[in-house]
Order: C-alpha cells, then sequence, then structure tokens
C-alpha cells in the first residue's frame, strides 16, 4: 500500500485505473480555479514549496545535468504549457536518469520526465503526451486541491509527507525510512482525491497536443504499447506492478482520441538525437546497440542523420575522437547553427586539445546566437580548457545572473576562479551550487569562510553578507517544509 501511495500520489498517473467516461474533445468542463485550493495554498506558496523540492531532487535524485537534453525537454514543454489553459506558474522540465518507466509533476510548474519514458516512447508525439498529462496536473492544482480536500491542513504538514514521496521516487530506501513517520495516517485519503483527478489529467492533456499540432492519438498508443508490453512479458515494467492498466483506462482514452482526427505529425530531429544521447550517455551497451539498430532501420533523411550522430557520439565515448570526428564532420558541416553537433564536435576537439578550433566555433554560433544556454556554457568551459580563466569568468558571470538555478553554470565558475587563484570568490561559487541542492548549512558555511578570505574587499565582502543573509532567511523558511 505504501509504494501504491507513492507513485499515486506525485507519479505520471498515466497508469492508474478510471471510470471510462467519453466526453466529446470540444466540451471539456474543468473546475474554477478560484475557488478549489486558493484558500489552502497560494500561488505564491507553490512556487516557494516547488523551489523546496527541486533543491531536495537536485541534492539526492539522479538529475541530468547534460544542457543539450535540459535546451531539448523545455523546449518542448514550453511548446505545450503556450497551448495549455489556467497556467498560474512557470514551468521547469527535468530528465531524470532512470530506467524506471515514469514521469511526475509537482508544485511550482516543475515536471520530472525518467530517460526510461523518452526511450520507450515510439515518436515525439507520445513523449508530448505524457509531458502534456503532468502539465494538466500542474495547472488544474491537483495537489493543492488535495490539501483542501483533506481538512484545510497545513501546506507544511504536506511539506515532509511530499518531500519524503520525492526522495522515495529518487531513492527508495532513503525515501521509505522517512515516509514512514509522515504518512501512516493520511494514505488512503490522498490515494482516494488523486485517482479522482485522472479524469482532468487526460482531458487537458489529450487537448493540450492537439492544440499544440502533435497527434492526438498519440496518447492511447502509448498506453497501447505498455499493456502491450505486459501481456507479453514474463514480468510487466515496473510500473504497472504498481499502476495497473485496466481496459477501461485504455477505452477511455482510445475513445477521447477518436474525437479528433488523426495526424501524421514526423518527429523532430532533436527527438532522435535526445534519445541517442540518452542511450549512449547513459545506457549501457545493449540500450546503445538496440538504439543503433532501430536507427538502421529508419529510411528517412532524419533517420539517418540520427544514425550518423548516434555512431559518431559512440566513438567520442569509445575515445575513438578522430573516426568520431570524420563522422560528425559533414552533419556540421550542412548545418553549422545546430546545437547537438556543435556541443558534440566541441568535446571532441577538447578532448583532441584542439581547445582554439572549438573557442573560434563557438564564438561565431554565439553571435548568430547571443542567447543560446548551451553555447555559452560550452564556451565558457572551453576556455578554461584553454587556461583563459578571465573570459571565462567574465562569460559565467553573465550566465549565472541569467541562469542562477544551473549548477553548471556554478560548477564551471568554481573552477575559472580557482584558475585566477581567487579563493573567495571560488568558495562563494561553490557556495551557489551547494545551496541548489538544499544545503543551507553548508552553503553558509562556505561563505563565511570566503569572507575570512576576502581580505579587506569591502565591496566582496558586503556582497557574501548579503547572501549568508539572503540564505539564512531561505534556510528558515525551508526548515518548515522538512518537518517529519
Amino acid at each position: 500500500m505504501l509504494k501504491k501511495a507513492i507513485a499515486l500520489v506525485l507519479s505520471t498517473s498515466l497508469f492508474l485505473q478510471i471510470t471510462p467516461i467519453v466526453y466529446a474533445a470540444d466540451n471539456i468542463t474543468l473546475p474554477e480555479m478560484g475557488t478549489a485550493a486558493a484558500t489552502t495554498l497560494s500561488i505564491g506558496q507553490e512556487k516557494e514549496m516547488g523551489d523546496y523540492y527541486v533543491r531536495l531532487l537536485r541534492g539526492s535524485a539522479p538529475i541530468a545535468n547534460d544542457p543539450v537534453l535540459n535546451q531539448y525537454i523545455n523546449n518542448l514543454g514550453k511548446k505545450l504549457v503556450s497551448k495549455s489553459e489556467s497556467v498560474q506558474t512557470p514551468f521547469h522540465f527535468y530528465i531524470m536518469k532512470s530506467n524506471v518507466l515514469n514521469a511526475f509533476a509537482f508544485f511550482g510548474g516543475n515536471v520530472v520526465i525518467h530517460s526510461r519514458i523518452i526511450m520507450d516512447t515510439d515518436n515525439e508525439s507520445q513523449l508530448a503526451s505524457v509531458m502534456a498529462h503532468e502539465i494538466g496536473h500542474v495547472t488544474q492544482r491537483h495537489l493543492a486541491r488535495a490539501m483542501e480536500a483533506q481538512n484545510k491542513n497545513s501546506p507544511y504538514v504536506w511539506g515532509g509527507a511530499l518531500g519524503s514521496l520525492l526522495l522515495t521516487l529518487a531513492n527508495p530506501e532513503a525515501g521509505m525510512a522517512a515516509m514512514t513517520t509522515t504518512m501512516a495516517s493520511s494514505t488512503q485519503s490522498m490515494i482516494s482525491f488523486t485517482q479522482s483527478n485522472e479524469q482532468e489529467a487526460d482531458r487537458v492533456g489529450l487537448r493540450t497536443i492537439a492544440k499544440a499540432g502533435f497527434d492526438p492519438h498519440a496518447s492511447s498508443e502509448f498506453l497501447q504499447k505498455l499493456a502491450d508490453q505486459s501481456r507479453f512479458s514474463s514480468k510487466p515494467p515496473e510500473i504497472l506492478m504498481t499502476h495497473p492498466l485496466p481496459n477501461s483506462r485504455l477505452s477511455d482514452m482510445r475513445n477521447r482520441s477518436l474525437q479528433y482526427s488523426k495526424k501524421n505529425v514526423p518527429s523532430s530531429l532533436s527527438y532522435y538525437l535526445a534519445k541517442a544521447r540518452i542511450a549512449i550517455l547513459m545506457g549501457n551497451n545493449n540500450t546503445a546497440k538496440l538504439l543503433l539498430d532501430n536507427y538502421r532501420k529508419l529510411n528517412t533523411d532524419q533517420g539517418k542523420k540520427a544514425l550518423t550522430y548516434a555512431v559518431a557520439l559512440s566513438n567520442y565515448k569509445s575515445k575513438n575522437l578522430v573516426q568520431a570526428k570524420i563522422q560528425l564532420q559533414p552533419l556540421l558541416d550542412n548545418d553549422p547553427d545546430n546545437i547537438w553537433y556543435i556541443d558534440l564536435m566541441t568535446d571532441i576537439n577538447l578532448e583532441s586539445n584542439n581547445n582554439k578550433e572549438a573557442i573560434a566555433r563557438l564564438q561565431s554560433a554565439l553571435k548568430r546566437s547571443p542567447d543560446n544556454a548551451v553555447l555559452q556554457l560550452n564556451l565558457a568551459n572551453a576556455y578554461i580548457k584553454d587556461g583563459q580563466y578571465q573570459q571565462a569568468v567574465s562569460l559565467l558571470h553573465r550566465y549565472t545572473f541569467d541562469h542562477n538555478d544551473d549548477t553548471n553554470g556554478w560548477d564551471l565558475l568554481v573552477t575559472a576562479y580557482g584558475g585566477i587563484k581567487s579563493r573567495a570568490q571560488e568558495m562563494s561559487a561553490r557556495a551557489e551550487s551547494i545551496a541548489l541542492e538544499g544545503r543551507f548549512p553548508e552553503a553558509i558555511q562556505l561563505l563565511t569562510n570566503a569572507r575570512a578570505q576576502a581580505k579587506g574587499n569591502q565591496t566582496l565582502i558586503s556582497k557574501i553578507d548579503a547572501r549568508i543573509n539572503q540564505l539564512k532567511q531561505l534556510q528558515k523558511r525551508y526548515a518548515a517544509y522538512s518537518r517529519r
């Protein structure tokens, strides 16, 4: 029962049982958000709780820090959010390295997609259907409404419970230990309320992918694929063991999809490149081999490009750098602004000690796309590899100002400051990275040590003092959410 509760409260809910009621696609009635949940939890509180949980996950879960993959999943997510209704918070999408078929959403517009989900989808419309379903849970404020249904419990009571749930998704043993002291009495009521939300998330998600230009039949097709995997396998996917996929759920989604015309929507090249990156850099040899075999069967221009990229990526991982460059170069020549190609060629150049070539390419690309975060990170890393630490510091100052929630930028800044032997600022940057993982005491101690290293630099000391005060206030506010 406890394992089931974990997944039902926060999980994708693609696999939860619902009552088979069919609604016309253009006649979707949703609740008034102004009446439900508003008295229990404000949008501001949801954002704050969401930030707390994201920090918790960064420190405990295998969240992918791959800038190219992060850019892809967030661009896809933004496309869906732009066509969603009742959006009241910013959205952030994350990929978690996991071989468990799952996805989940929580407060503040945060959606986590397990890498296995991306690999198991047959096309981008199916991936979009999973993400749209999770967006629906957020826009309909299902967690806040669950709090409303349970006698308006304090959000701080829920803070510890949901934090434990997230830890369980990331680390089952640690999460189970935390769960036992927070969920004993309210598990059943949380399950019941969450199940009642699934029809809304299904309807909202289906409408969203249709408006965003994806195939509306993708949701039912993906569910059918999961049902087939379970039927013909001696051991069904783990998610289906805790989340049964009854015929009623599948029939309901299929009937809803029939309200829309079938669309033949080609998957983007980025979708195929993302799968290649996950399979080769995050998967094992069998996963990579299977993907390469599948791409060889794609008799399309995109399939050929994806296969070439995947082979080059595989050679790069195996340190066959000359061969990797030979394979990748024609792709880059024909598409010089493709961020996937630029990123891989940069890695090949740096691994081959061709730092100047990488820097020149990245500088040229940034002139055409000055706000591209992937290019900025790549160039900062190339500067560091080439010993141009001050140039890296200047670039990363701007980057961390614009992307202060990206640990990649802070980690690179730590290295850059170390290169110019600026100890106080190196420790300050490390403190920011640690704070993003919710480790406030360690971050505050690092800043205190950095203050001692500032050696009369009153401007820097004042900045450090201000940041220490900010983190102390944040620590105090977030401590309430971690109560067990």
